[in-house]
């Protein structure tokens, strides 16, 4: 789908042409004298329209009005948050077949993050999975034009909205496809498309390089498939070369049996979102390389499946991590910690600025948060704070749990230096407590989006969460970065150079495709 970015007052709305113009109306909207102006100002004072985020009137062949339909759209107090459930609400709208070219116009200066949210709101609502259907009918929207009282200003959050949902999309796709569609080769072979991107580059090791590392906890959960394993390594370089890289760092458990523990027959097909941790790491590349903030990003993904056959790790074995820490398997479905511990060792070598890892680890964290808010566990409280306020800023939140050290005592065990589980109480925090085991030293934060990735029901599919959030941290630490570094000096008898311009993303005009 391709968006478009233009100054458009409300008169000049009413000539656009398009099969469907929604007028967005904030509280305290003052009416001009144009032919929507005095729709909207009718419609209010007959208490036909309200302005709640929403409420929404619609009208058809309108006089005066190029779009063959239009809707009046209440959007609340106009935040970033009302806008974006305003659109969401007229989602069955938005995905109409004889939508194919949308004009959203706003009839108020923006608030901050509205742009954005705009967009990402639009594409949500029209996303349709088509991959593995021989029927299935793509999204019919193809064309979205954001009119607004001032592009120039609007445009820093256009380009990033649009980056945004290059890379949620790409998360969604992945996250969707069945596990015999998304196998670890398949999902390396996804990353590898990232590395035509600019300033990034894709390396995939497979199963003797990960033995040769050490990483027997890894090995060991993929040892009952018959898929190999993949442990894919992403490299994003546009900073100097020895600025620390943040790392990220995302599960990427492409099927979930439970493996010898297996897991109950109902609802074991949504296992296969069990790769969104490693999905939303791809998403947040696949932005990455439309924005290109002045920063270095390493993402790695250890890639498996979880099944149980004559060769799969019972309960009770014990094995090895890349740490050198022995780890007594006490229930074979809590994997994921398995493959992550060895990524996160793996991850010091880098001496990085920060580590998050992101996983659908925990049924606790569900029960905890619910579909609301990822689990936010971190050893710093400045990163904990700033991955909070991204999430804020993105609309994509996140809570921070508790990291007591007396949670760490259900891990203790008779046979080796700790369990992989200490049972269901505090289940969230006691998983984060293991992964906590292997990040000696390091900034590290841990994010439990068991809760936030997927749905179930009739809405099932992935979300692309917490694509949004990582990137407004990783954008926040390229700004942050950029303020803190050193001016040269001008050479001597020379002219003063001028400053050379802050990157702040993508600004070119024009059509963005943003297909997966």
């Amino acid at each position: 789908m391709n968006f478009d970015l233009k100054t458009l007052e409300l008169a000049a709305a009413a000539a656009e042409k398009c099969d469907l113009l929604l007028v967005l109306i904030p509280e305290g909207f003052t009416p001009g004298q144009d032919a929507l102006s005095t729709l909207a100002a009718l419609a209010l004072k007959n208490g036909d329209l309200l302005l709640k985020a929403g409420k929404h009137l619609q009208l058809y062949q309108v006089p005066a009005v190029a779009a063959r339909r239009v809707i009046l759209l209440g959007v609340g107090d106009g935040t970033a948050r009302a806008v974006r459930q305003a659109l969401l609400a007229l989602g069955a709208e938005i995905k109409k077949p004889q939508t194919k070219r949308l004009v959203l116009c706003f009839a108020a200066a923006l608030k901050a993050g509205v742009a954005s949210a705009a967009v990402q709101a639009v594409a949500e609502a029209s996303y349709v999975y088509t991959t593995t259907k021989s029927k299935a009918e793509a999204r019919s929207l193809s064309r979205c034009v954001l009119g607004v009282p001032d592009a120039a200003g609007a445009r820093p959050g256009f380009d990033c909205g649009v980056a945004l949902v290059a890379g949620v999309e790409f998360a969604r796709e992945w996250s969707n496809r069945p596990a015999n569609h998304a196998t670890p080769s398949l999902l390396a072979d996804a990353a590898k498309t990232l590395g035509r991107l600019p300033h990034i580059q894709c390396k995939v090791h497979g199963p003797a390089q990960v033995r040769r590392l050490g990483m027997g906890a890894f090995v060991a959960v993929a040892r009952g498939s018959e898929q190999p394993l993949r442990f894919i390594e992403l490299r994003y370089s546009a900073a100097a070369k020895d600025q620390a890289p943040i790392v990220l760092v995302g599960k990427g458990i492409t099927f979930d049996s439970g493996g010898i523990s297996i897991k109950p027959a109902p609802e074991m097909d949504e296992m296969k979102f069990d790769m969104c941790g490693a999905a939303s790491v791809l998403g947040v590349f696949r932005a990455l390389g439309e924005l290109q903030p002045a920063i270095n990003v390493l993402g790695l993904i250890p890639a498996c499946e979880n099944l149980p056959d004559g060769r799969a790790i019972k309960p009770g074995d014990v094995v090895t991590s890349m740490s050198g820490q022995t780890i007594e398997i006490l229930n074979t479905d809590a994997e994921g910690r398995l493959i992550l511990c060895d990524a996160l060792t793996y991850a010091a070598r880098f001496k990085p600025a920060a580590v998050i890892d992101i996983a659908t680890l925990t049924g606790a964290c569900v029960v905890a948060l619910a579909g609301v808010r990822s689990g936010l566990f971190a050893n710093d409280d400045d990163l904990a704070v700033s991955l909070y306020e991204a999430g804020e800023a993105a609309l994509d939140p996140c809570w921070r749990m508790p990291l007591d050290d007396d949670y760490a005592d259900g891990l203790k065990s008779h046979f080796a230096d700790m369990g992989n589980t200490a049972g269901r109480s505090g289940g969230a925090i006691t998983a984060a407590k293991f992964l906590q085991k292997f990040v000696a030293g390091m900034r590290w934060a841990h994010l439990d989006i068991a809760g936030i990735a997927y749905k179930s029901g009739p809405a099932k599919g992935a979300t692309g969460r917490p694509v949004g959030l990582l990137v407004h941290y990783l954008l926040a630490q390229a700004e942050a970065m950029a303020q803190q570094a050193p001016v040269a000096p001008a050479a001597p008898a020379a002219p003063a150079a001028r400053p050379a311009a802050k990157r702040t993303g993508r600004s070119q005009g024009g059509l963005k495709r943003t297909a997966p």
